[in-house]
């Protein structure tokens, strides 16, 4: 949501960021739009003090006797009732079409992002570790032999359809390890706060973030009205959804491991083979609630947290930052972490981490009460994958392959899995 105060004092720059998403112009048709709602108000509020003033000179016209003065005035405090319900119905609308203008445009770039117009024009800003040399042919995590019994498309799409997976044996248990692995990082190292939240919200909390109204064919919604969330960024962000927080509560840092539901609307075709792009999966979500002078920081914070999962487990990965064109709309500045998948050949998104600024929080109504006093402020919200499970496993697999389809894994599971070094071609840890 976007600040209609900024764009009258700056409308040119709010359409040359506008512009840097591909968007036209579009201060002429919100201040003119904010002008007839304002208008309207300016009338109410003269209308309601003619009325106000007619209806003090009523009592004194039928006092005096005189009955066509009485008359008069008692025809005007009603003309003036209607026209005063009319402005304010008018009003009303016209602040309901405002919101809904400025709540479907994107957030506004930071101006050290990048332009550009697709994931073509993205900038690499790190690199690390160095591709495995396989003396084999790789292949992908759903052709090996260590996954054929514990990764189960057809029985999946048996019980929920297409681009679901069931996991059993050594595989589920990998999954489970790769999660745990990553709160005990983020909680204990990073100093994140674990919460276990709920996957079911309701529609005001899927606004504040930004999935509605814009966004809702993308989720999942109940019969009852809650939606399935998309991420637990989500709940998590909304922690702080109406609430005036005192500046010494900032930052906040959440972290939690949670179902993730998505239609992937629009996505028909891609990557449909395995469990790269599934309806339901699992990820470990980093979400800060920062003062808005550190917030760009913490956004290299965070994305630290993110790379020091991978660098872990020994798997090498890339980082972006988005150009303009390829950015969420909630977020003014995006890092994504691509992980080198072997048997794809490519380097494939298993992170995202972006600073929204005070986009969220406006829609939320989240503020602080600055310490040295002064009037509450908007908080900058942040959130990042810390990473998503199913796609970290897709990755610990694809690396740690061997010629004969069973797999070595990283030392930094060990503990987590009894002392087991490797995913035999059977699909058991030994």
């Amino acid at each position: 949501m976007h600040d209609i105060r900024a764009i009258r004092d700056n409308p040119a720059a709010f359409d040359t960021a506008m512009a840097r998403r591909g968007l036209p112009a579009q201060s002429p048709a919100i201040l003119a739009l904010d002008e007839e709602r304002r208008a309207c108000i300016s009338a109410a509020e003269s209308a309601q003090a003619e009325r106000n003033a007619a209806s003090k000179d009523v009592g004194k016209a039928k006092a005096s006797g005189d009955e066509a003065e009485f008359e008069r005035l008692r025809a005007l405090v009603a003309e003036k009732k209607d026209e005063i319900a009319r402005l304010e119905e008018d009003a009303k609308a016209k602040d309901a079409a405002l919101k809904a203008l400025l709540e479907a445009l994107p957030n506004l770039p930071h101006e050290d992002v990048p332009d550009g117009t697709d994931e073509a024009d993205n900038v690499e800003i790190h690199r690390w570790g160095t591709p495995k040399e396989f003396a084999f042919s790789p292949k992908e995590h759903y052709e090996l032999a260590a996954t054929q019994d514990g990764m189960d498309f057809e029985t999946a799409a048996k019980l929920s359809g297409s681009r679901f997976v069931m996991l059993s044996g050594g595989v589920a248990r990998l999954h489970r390890a790769l999660a745990q692995f990553m709160l005990d990082i983020h909680t204990v190292e990073n100093g994140l706060t674990e919460v276990n939240p709920p996957v079911l919200v309701l529609s005001d909390t899927m606004y504040g973030t930004g999935q509605l109204p814009k966004f809702g064919e993308d989720s999942y919604q109940t019969r009852e009205g809650w939606w399935l969330i998309p991420t637990s960024e989500v709940p998590l962000t909304n922690i702080v959804a109406g609430h005036i927080v005192e500046e010494s509560y900032l930052p906040r840092r959440y972290t939690a491991h949670s179902l993730c539901f998505r239609s992937e609307a629009g996505s028909a075709g891609r990557d449909t083979s395995g469990m790269l792009r599934q309806h339901q999966f699992e990820k470990v979500e980093m979400v800060s609630i920062t003062h808005p002078d550190h917030s760009r920081a913490e956004l290299d914070r965070m994305t630290d947290c993110a790379q020091g999962v991978l660098e872990r487990l020994g798997l090498p990965y890339r980082t972006v930052v988005l150009c303009t064109g390829d950015m969420g709309a909630g977020a003014r500045r995006t890092h994504d972490i691509e992980v080198w998948l072997p048997g794809q050949n490519t380097y494939r998104e298993i992170s995202s981490c972006s600073v929204c600024g005070d986009f969220q929080a406006r829609r939320m109504n989240a503020r602080f009460r600055p310490t040295g006093g002064g009037k509450p402020e908007f908080v900058h919200t942040l959130n990042g994958s810390g990473v998503a499970v199913g796609r970290c496993l897709i990755a610990v697999l694809e690396n740690g392959q061997q010629e004969d389809g069973s797999v070595d894994l990283p030392e930094a599971l060990h503990p987590y899995l009894g002392g087991k070094t490797r995913l035999a071609k059977d699909g058991t840890l030994v």
